[in-house]
């Protein structure tokens, strides 16, 4: 039905995004951009790829001009699946990293590549490609698109669209974003430095589509955080929460650490859950992450789960010190030890992957009861609505 109702309704500017880490925020970035101009729609921030995209493509009406696709894949086949429904115009890459690549999904980086591959592949001769220079493997991906390409990253050399004066605040984002010879101020909500890619990525699709310059630099000032991906709330015992819990992978927690170092704090507390579906990846990517911390300005650093042993171990060996740093077997532990050193007006950074359910910490702090104490639960619903939980 859907790939009848797209047939039906040729008006349509199609807009696919894939990546291993940044799709959803780009995704949003995007659509609010194209909104300016066009009446647009987007795929769910919440449901599965396989379904989303249909029941997207269902919602058009025959006055929708705008149709923006986050195209995710974990499956070998499943981007021949989207693109025998759906052909974009425009193909987002937003960056590749080993996600999904154990035996269970794609089973290699190799494998990951070629899956997302497919997108740029499947381009015309006269649509566009939108890639993240910054990523090598992205970078290298050029090569699979018939389309014209645009890059854009921090390279000022090589890339169409690059950014500089980067400011990273509590209130958002500023930076200065150069397009040719013309340079725009761009201030965001989004909180981090790595979503000035996902600002660069929706400007070089709205220029695409012509929508009007001003008009592409209000509806990035409008962007905020979604929850669970870098938002700033209220913490426990009145400490700031920075809320980055609902994904995870070597690349997604090398930014958010990142952000957590450039943002004002009294003291900051990282918390650290497993990342999964990383397969041969698994100890390298978890001890990546160890070695960078030690490298930041973070005061305590607390993991969940027997795969963060590396990360530890890694953050010991490069100088992290052994008083401020602890290992916990559940969210129980975890709880324990933050009860014990986190205090008012403290940042705390949260991050683990989904099936992690990294906030059980925060309803134990809270007082809640929590009986379940899985590291890794398969249930996709937040934990508060879980049968299991009490």
């Amino acid at each position: 039905m859907a790939k009848i109702w797209l047939e039906l309704n040729p008006q349509l500017r199609i807009v696919g995004i894939t990546g291993s880490y940044g799709k959803t925020n780009t995704t949003v970035a995007i659509t609010k951009v194209l909104s300016q101009k066009y009446p647009a729609i987007q795929t769910d921030l919440n449901l599965d790829t396989i379904f989303n995209l249909p029941i997207t493509i269902l919602k058009v009406k025959p006055w929708t001009e705008a149709l923006v696709l986050e195209m995710g894949v974990d499956h070998p086949g499943e981007m021949d699946f989207h693109l025998n429904l759906v052909k974009p115009q425009i193909g987002v890459l937003t960056g590749i990293t080993p996600v999904h690549s154990d035996q269970e999904h794609l089973g290699s980086l190799e494998g990951i590549i070629e899956e997302k591959g497919k997108l740029l592949r499947s381009l015309p001769e006269d649509g566009l490609a939108v890639l993240n220079y910054d990523d090598e493997n992205v970078r290298k991906m050029a090569k699979f698109s018939r389309s014209p390409v645009i890059f854009y990253g921090q390279d000022k050399k090589n890339c169409q669209i690059w950014a500089d004066k980067i400011q990273v605040g509590l209130d958002g984002l500023k930076f200065e974003l150069h397009d040719g010879s013309k340079v725009y101020k761009i201030t965001t909500g989004l909180i981090g430095g790595h979503h000035v890619n996902t600002c660069m990525a929706a400007f070089a699709v709205g220029k695409f589509l012509e929508v009007p310059e001003e008009k592409i630099i209000f509806a990035l000032g409008k962007l905020n955080p979604l929850n669970g991906r870098l938002n700033i709330q209220k913490g426990p015992k009145n400490c700031l929460l920075l809320n980055d819990a609902l994904r995870a992978n070597p690349a997604s927690t090398a930014a958010g650490l990142i952000a957590l170092d450039e943002l004002p704090a009294k003291r900051k507390i990282a918390v650290l859950g497993e990342m999964g579906e990383l397969g041969d990846f698994s100890e390298k990517g978890h001890r990546q992450v160890g070695e960078q911390i030690a490298g930041l300005g973070i005061d305590y650093l607390v993991t969940v789960g027997p795969l963060t042993k590396f990360i530890v171990d890694s953050a010991l060996k490069r100088g992290f010190s052994s008083k401020k740093v602890f290992w916990t077997k559940d969210v129980k532990q975890a709880a324990e030890v933050l009860n014990k050193i986190l205090k008012k007006d403290d940042m705390l950074y949260l991050k683990g992957s989904l099936l992690r359910h990294m906030e059980r910490i925060l309803m134990i702090l809270e007082g809640k009861k929590v009986k379940c104490q899985e590291v890794s639960c398969h249930f996709y619903q937040p934990c508060e609505k879980c049968p299991n939980l009490k």
